[in-house]
């Protein structure tokens, strides 16, 4: 199945809501920690093994390891370069920023509280790069990104039913067609991809970018995450210029 990844995603923001709803309680702090902790874990693993695949170490002589991993760097600095040009995380904190004060603003009474939690959760979900991330690996056939997103959502949706009540499960629904619409964009791309060897500095960058998630959700270190996402189209055509 082409989108199995946003598919799971999709259920586990369901699965998450309805536990949320029917739950007598949340998740203590403690727990919510050591879930934190171990979801950092596997991101590190998956960003790292992905790396790792795509620069080929092990498997390549050292002459082709050294130009891919010159590849991967000239990718994220010209990436995050261009990001900054067009402020792809700028624009991405002001949906966040919107999505924030809509949670803070809302009550239970509040009539409204239906549509504002299907849209703050909504952008909450898709806004992140390993939505996108997740996607493109996803198309490309390893579903294991999104599958870690599920369960980040999962926790997420379960915590907001107490504000939002049912309306953060309809959240679902723009998450499978924003995530599942790029995966099969990734998908029709990766015949391509694979004909012209360039599905291994896709790889390779987006392990790199995948392992700096980890940072933000371990709260290690602040990185501007979404000014890295065009790394993930320079990786490929500096492997097609550089063969």
């Amino acid at each position: 199945m082409v989108v199995v990844g946003t598919l799971i995603n999709g259920a586990a923001i369901v699965a998450g809501g309805l536990a949320g709803v029917t739950m007598s309680k949340q998740l203590s702090p403690a727990t919510q920690g050591r879930l934190k902790i171990l979801l950092g874990a596997f991101v590190v693993y998956a960003g790292l093994s992905l790396t790792w695949r795509g620069l080929g170490i092990g498997d390549v002589s050292i002459g082709t390891f050294l130009k891919r991993f010159t590849v991967t760097m000239l990718a994220m600095m010209l990436g995050n370069l261009t990001g900054k040009v067009i402020g792809i995380q700028r624009r991405a904190n002001g949906l966040g920023q919107y999505a924030r004060q809509k949670f803070t603003e809302a009550k239970p009474e509040n009539p409204n509280r239906l549509g504002d939690g299907l849209v703050t959760c909504s952008l909450l979900f898709c806004v992140g790069p390993m939505a996108i991330l997740g996607a493109i690996q996803d198309g490309l056939g390893n579903p294991k990104i999104l599958i870690i997103k599920a369960v980040m959502d999962g926790l997420a949706t379960m915590a907001f039913t107490a504000t939002f009540g049912w309306g953060v499960i309809l959240s679902a629904i723009p998450v499978v067609a924003y995530q599942g619409t790029i995966t099969i964009f990734a998908r029709s791309l990766g015949q391509f991809l694979e004909q012209y060897q360039l599905v291994d500095p896709l790889n390779a960058v987006g392990g790199m970018l995948i392992f700096s998630t980890a940072l933000v959700i371990l709260e290690i270190k602040r990185v501007d995450l979404a000014d890295y996402l065009p790394s993930l189209i320079y990786g490929p055509l500096l492997a097609w210029w550089w063969k």
